[in-house]
Protein backbone atom coordinates (compact mmCIF):
# COMPACT_ATOMS: atom_id res chain seq x y z
CA UNK A 1 0.00 0.00 0.00
CA UNK A 2 1.73 3.76 -1.15
CA UNK A 3 1.92 6.39 1.33
CA UNK A 4 -1.10 8.26 -0.37
CA UNK A 5 -3.52 5.10 0.26
CA UNK A 6 -2.60 4.53 3.37
CA UNK A 7 -3.37 8.48 4.13
CA UNK A 8 -6.73 8.27 2.74
CA UNK A 9 -7.38 4.79 5.18
CA UNK A 10 -6.18 7.09 8.79
CA UNK A 11 -7.76 9.88 7.14
CA UNK A 12 -11.66 9.46 8.82
CA UNK A 13 -10.11 7.91 12.63
CA UNK A 14 -8.02 11.47 12.67
CA UNK A 15 -11.27 13.70 11.87
CA UNK A 16 -13.45 11.20 13.94
CA UNK A 17 -10.51 12.49 17.09
CA UNK A 18 -10.36 16.07 16.40
CA UNK A 19 -14.28 16.13 16.63
CA UNK A 20 -14.47 14.15 19.69
CA UNK A 21 -11.78 16.68 21.45
CA UNK A 22 -13.45 19.89 19.64
CA UNK A 23 -16.91 19.35 21.24
CA UNK A 24 -15.49 17.35 24.16
CA UNK A 25 -13.72 21.07 24.67
CA UNK A 26 -17.21 22.60 23.99
CA UNK A 27 -18.62 20.65 26.30
CA UNK A 28 -16.03 21.11 29.26
CA UNK A 29 -16.76 24.64 28.49
CA UNK A 30 -20.65 24.11 29.62
CA UNK A 31 -19.86 22.45 32.55
CA UNK A 32 -17.28 24.94 33.91
CA UNK A 33 -19.75 27.76 33.06
CA UNK A 34 -22.30 26.02 34.39
CA UNK A 35 -20.61 24.90 38.03
CA UNK A 36 -19.58 28.24 38.38
CA UNK A 37 -23.02 30.15 37.37
CA UNK A 38 -24.59 27.39 40.36
CA UNK A 39 -22.14 28.40 42.88
CA UNK A 40 -21.96 32.08 42.50
CA UNK A 41 -26.15 31.91 42.55
CA UNK A 42 -25.32 29.54 45.76
CA UNK A 43 -22.82 31.66 48.15
CA UNK A 44 -23.36 35.37 46.80
CA UNK A 45 -26.09 36.87 47.36
CA UNK A 46 -27.94 38.86 44.38
CA UNK A 47 -26.31 42.36 43.38
CA UNK A 48 -23.81 41.37 46.54
CA UNK A 49 -20.06 42.15 45.72
CA UNK A 50 -17.30 39.75 46.81
CA UNK A 51 -13.55 41.57 46.40
CA UNK A 52 -11.12 39.91 45.21
CA UNK A 53 -8.36 42.69 44.25
CA UNK A 54 -9.12 45.72 45.43
CA UNK A 55 -9.93 48.37 42.58
CA UNK A 56 -9.23 45.92 39.98
CA UNK A 57 -11.53 42.51 39.77
CA UNK A 58 -14.65 41.84 41.85
CA UNK A 59 -17.10 38.45 41.96
CA UNK A 60 -20.79 40.00 41.91
CA UNK A 61 -24.12 37.82 42.01
CA UNK A 62 -26.43 39.58 38.54
CA UNK A 63 -28.99 38.76 36.13
CA UNK A 64 -28.70 39.59 32.66
CA UNK A 65 -32.01 39.28 30.57
CA UNK A 66 -29.59 40.54 27.90
CA UNK A 67 -26.80 39.47 25.36
CA UNK A 68 -23.40 39.53 26.51
CA UNK A 69 -22.02 41.70 28.47
CA UNK A 70 -25.66 43.30 29.43
CA UNK A 71 -26.37 44.25 25.73
CA UNK A 72 -30.17 44.45 25.24
CA UNK A 73 -30.71 43.90 29.08
CA UNK A 74 -32.69 47.30 29.35
CA UNK A 75 -35.21 45.93 26.66
CA UNK A 76 -38.67 45.62 27.84
CA UNK A 77 -40.11 44.10 24.40
CA UNK A 78 -41.39 40.40 25.01
CA UNK A 79 -39.69 39.57 21.96
CA UNK A 80 -36.04 39.96 23.58
CA UNK A 81 -35.32 36.27 24.77
CA UNK A 82 -37.39 35.12 21.73
CA UNK A 83 -34.46 36.94 19.68
CA UNK A 84 -31.48 35.77 21.82
CA UNK A 85 -32.62 31.85 21.77
CA UNK A 86 -33.17 32.34 17.98
CA UNK A 87 -30.21 34.12 17.37
CA UNK A 88 -28.21 31.63 19.94
CA UNK A 89 -29.47 28.58 18.52
CA UNK A 90 -28.66 29.85 14.63
CA UNK A 91 -25.53 30.48 15.65
CA UNK A 92 -24.60 27.13 17.46
CA UNK A 93 -25.74 25.29 14.27
CA UNK A 94 -23.83 27.43 12.27
CA UNK A 95 -20.32 26.54 14.18
CA UNK A 96 -21.60 22.79 15.17
CA UNK A 97 -21.79 22.82 11.12
CA UNK A 98 -18.27 24.11 10.58
CA UNK A 99 -16.76 22.28 13.72
CA UNK A 100 -18.38 19.12 11.98
CA UNK A 101 -16.94 19.89 8.51
CA UNK A 102 -13.28 20.95 9.21
CA UNK A 103 -12.46 18.43 12.16
CA UNK A 104 -10.14 17.01 10.42
CA UNK A 105 -6.96 19.11 12.02
CA UNK A 106 -6.10 20.77 15.17
CA UNK A 107 -6.24 24.61 14.47
CA UNK A 108 -6.62 27.71 15.95
CA UNK A 109 -10.17 27.95 13.96
CA UNK A 110 -11.03 24.46 15.37
CA UNK A 111 -10.10 25.66 19.31
CA UNK A 112 -12.02 29.35 18.93
CA UNK A 113 -15.36 27.57 17.53
CA UNK A 114 -15.08 24.90 20.53
CA UNK A 115 -14.85 27.58 22.40
CA UNK A 116 -17.60 29.59 21.04
CA UNK A 117 -19.74 26.48 20.93
CA UNK A 118 -19.62 25.51 24.38
CA UNK A 119 -20.39 29.65 25.38
CA UNK A 120 -23.15 29.47 23.53
CA UNK A 121 -24.75 26.31 24.69
CA UNK A 122 -24.00 27.54 28.53
CA UNK A 123 -25.67 31.17 27.91
CA UNK A 124 -28.58 29.41 25.88
CA UNK A 125 -28.91 26.86 28.84
CA UNK A 126 -29.60 29.68 30.95
CA UNK A 127 -32.25 31.65 28.80
CA UNK A 128 -34.27 29.04 28.52
CA UNK A 129 -34.10 27.79 31.76
CA UNK A 130 -34.51 30.95 33.61
CA UNK A 131 -34.85 33.72 31.11
CA UNK A 132 -31.27 34.79 32.37
CA UNK A 133 -28.15 34.47 32.43
CA UNK A 134 -25.68 34.98 35.65
CA UNK A 135 -23.28 37.13 35.37
CA UNK A 136 -20.38 37.06 38.07
CA UNK A 137 -17.09 38.59 36.70
CA UNK A 138 -16.34 42.18 37.28
CA UNK A 139 -13.42 44.07 36.40
CA UNK A 140 -13.00 47.82 37.20
CA UNK A 141 -10.76 50.50 37.66
CA UNK A 142 -11.19 53.38 39.57
CA UNK A 143 -15.02 54.39 38.62
CA UNK A 144 -14.65 52.23 35.63
CA UNK A 145 -15.74 49.27 34.95
CA UNK A 146 -16.43 46.53 32.52
CA UNK A 147 -19.89 45.07 32.23
CA UNK A 148 -20.53 42.07 34.60
CA UNK A 149 -19.68 38.58 32.73
CA UNK A 150 -19.54 35.06 32.98
CA UNK A 151 -17.26 32.31 31.78
CA UNK A 152 -19.93 31.36 28.63
CA UNK A 153 -19.02 35.18 27.21
CA UNK A 154 -14.92 34.68 28.01
CA UNK A 155 -15.36 31.74 25.84
CA UNK A 156 -17.58 33.09 23.26
CA UNK A 157 -14.77 36.51 23.37
CA UNK A 158 -11.65 34.24 23.17
CA UNK A 159 -12.78 31.90 20.77
CA UNK A 160 -13.82 34.69 18.48
CA UNK A 161 -10.39 36.52 18.88
CA UNK A 162 -8.70 32.91 18.06
CA UNK A 163 -11.09 32.62 14.60
CA UNK A 164 -10.47 36.52 13.93
CA UNK A 165 -6.71 36.10 14.33
CA UNK A 166 -6.12 33.35 12.11
CA UNK A 167 -8.26 34.89 9.69
CA UNK A 168 -6.17 37.63 9.53
CA UNK A 169 -2.90 36.30 10.25
CA UNK A 170 -3.50 33.34 7.73
CA UNK A 171 -0.63 32.22 5.85
CA UNK A 172 -1.40 31.53 2.93
CA UNK A 173 1.28 28.98 1.33
CA UNK A 174 0.27 29.08 -2.27
CA UNK A 175 0.47 33.28 -2.01
CA UNK A 176 3.67 34.19 -4.14
CA UNK A 177 6.43 36.19 -2.52
CA UNK A 178 6.22 39.62 -4.81
CA UNK A 179 9.68 40.12 -5.07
Amino acid sequence: MDQTASQKVLEPAIVRSMRKYYFGAAALIVLLDQLTKWLVSKEILLHDQLTIIPGFFSLTHRVNPGAAFGLFSDSDSPWRLVFLVLFSTVAMCVVSVLLWKNGHLLTTTGVGLALILGGAIGNLWDRIVAGHVVDFLLFYLGSYQWPAFNVADSAIVVGAVLVMGEIVFANHSGAKDPS
